[in-house]
């Protein structure tokens, strides 16, 4: 796969943080580097600070001093556009708006030579649209770092409508030789990563608006128990909740306002109020020097049972029960009749199980407490539980103790169908589904631009492929039943694969 030579000039427009992180990679690479920013005096304010950063990087013992004053040499500050000329590739990270965009690359493109590639580091934009006002828009890619540039692996490669293959290889290729990992996807709103990774933050949106439960304890469940590196509440005050509503916004506006996308009023009412997150000292959680992180709801300690019934096989769960036996804890086969779906029998009568995107109360086959699904139930340090109205309270004391007998900490939370881990897994799947089924990337594609992009405990297709299809396809149908209009109902190619698992089964 060719790659940009490293003896060619990289430029980079644009010299805030995004452009600053990808000047430092492509320098370190071995190429010449021009900066450039509208604003007199900022390129060479940019070319002192990475400098710095490769100061911090020698002492860090990442860097050899050697190579750290070879790039340094090869870093020069442009003060006219027109100083770009010689560039292989100009890399533009400049204002978020199509017209700003338009201008700079029409202007680019009588200075650059006709095999120079031009790209866009756009998160929100279409790439077609930066792209249309070009005579040549062939040779114009989505460049997608992800912030910090140096740090993070992960850049997607994006062919609008008119990019030609043999650009498309060429950034590629440049990607990978300057030590990321790309995967190429088409021009689609929020690209790979940002469209993906929308049920993350509107499912925990969604829980917290319900009452269900506070942001720290949805953020707690998600980490503890379904392995995401952060919560949704405290990832956003990270990112900025100006910022994170503003993508969610324009995914849902590109899309046409499909229910899928459809932005929080929480989040909105958040941001109306300034509360943007740790740069203004308040979000979901407030921050400041002396400020203790808020805590979850956790379940005092309870007594395990010595003894519960297990009827039918736990799906998902299953390794459950070896973990109850592993625990001293007495496993019988209970033999209730007309009932298919497995649970466990508590001493007073109330069934504990794995949530199906039902709620516990209301179902007339008995009373049921319902738990959240664990990725790995072994490794998981959190259970959430959800008592259904008519649970007996001895028994919601003993589905605590049972699993605090397993080593978690238990968060009792409000009814809701599906729960917090569940309806969020089931939706990133058929999100990873559906973006698979309608070519925006491949699905080992879109899996390791969840893993490396957002540091994802697995991939969608992972999850996929061990829960099962069928399993995410009834899930969202009750789910869809629970909140008609749309927003759950299984894509195209989630129920394709359910269908060809059930004649799999069926053969």
């Amino acid at each position: 796969m060719t790659a940009i030579e490293p003896d060619r000039v990289v430029a980079v427009v644009g010299t805030g943080t995004m452009g600053q992180g990808i000047a430092q990679v492509a320098l370190v690479a071995g190429h010449p580097v021009r900066l450039y920013d509208a604003v007199p005096g900022r390129a060479e304010q940019a070319a002192v600070s990475i400098g710095g950063r490769l100061d911090r990087l020698v002492e860090k013992g990442r860097l050899d001093p050697a190579a750290r004053d070879a790039a340094r040499a090869r870093l020069y500050p442009a003060a006219e556009l027109a100083e770009l000329a010689d560039a292989a590739l100009v890399v533009e990270a400049v204002l978020e708006r199509l017209s700003v965009k338009q201008e700079l690359f029409a202007a680019l493109e009588d200075i650059v030579a006709d095999d120079c590639l031009l790209a866009t580091n756009t998160s929100s934009l279409s790439v077609t649209a930066v792209a249309g006002a070009l005579r040549r828009p062939g040779r114009f890619v989505g460049l997608h770092f992800f912030n910090p540039a140096p740090l993070l692996p992960l850049v997607e490669v994006v062919s609008g409508f008119a990019t030609d293959e043999a650009a498309a290889e060429r950034a590629y290729g440049t990607a990978r030789s300057w030590g990321k990992t790309p995967v190429r996807c088409a021009d689609t709103p929020g690209f790979v990563v940002n469209r993906v990774a929308r049920p993350f933050y509107a499912e925990a949106l969604r829980v917290y608006e319900e009452r269900v439960a506070d942001p720290a304890t949805i953020d707690a469940v998600l980490r503890e128990c379904g392995g995401f590196r952060m919560g949704p509440f405290e990832l956003t005050d990270l990112i900025g909740q100006d910022v994170n509503e503003a993508v969610t916004r324009s995914v849902w506006e590109s899309f046409f306002q499909d229910p899928k996308f459809t932005p929080s009023l929480a989040q909105r009412r958040l941001v109306e109020s300034g509360r943007l997150g740790r740069k203004s000292g308040q979000g979901w959680f407030p921050y400041g020097e002396g400020l203790a992180a808020p805590s979850a709801h956790t379940a005092e300690p309870c007594e395990a049972p010595d003894a519960v019934g297990l009827h039918a096989d736990l799906g998902p769960a299953a390794v459950l029960r070896e973990m109850i036996e592993e625990a001293g804890i007495k496993v019988t086969r209970d033999r209730t009749p007309y009932v298919s779906e497995g649970f466990i029998g508590l001493p007073a009568g109330t069934r504990l199980s794995l949530t199906d995107g039902t709620t516990a109360t209301g179902d007339p086959s008995g009373a049921y407490i319902h738990f959240d699904l664990a990725l790995d139930y072994r490794s998981c340090t959190r259970i959430a539980l959800a008592p259904g109205a008519d649970a007996d309270p001895d028994d919601v004391r003993a589905a605590i103790g049972l699993f605090q007998r397993l080593g978690k900490q238990v968060s009792v939370i409000g009814e809701t169908p599906g729960m917090i881990v569940g309806r969020t897994v089931a939706m990133l799947i058929d999100f990873a589904a559906d973006a698979a089924g309608r070519g925006v990337a491949g699905a080992e594609d879109i899996d390791t631009a969840m893993t490396l992009g957002v540091n994802y405990p697995g991939g969608p297709g992972e999850w996929c492929g061990r829960l099962g299809a069928r399993w995410a396809h009834h899930f969202l149908s009750t789910l869809d039943g629970a909140y008609p209009g749309g927003r759950y109902a299984s894509s195209p190619a989630l129920r394709h694969r359910a269908d060809l698992e059930a004649k799999q089964v069926r053969s």
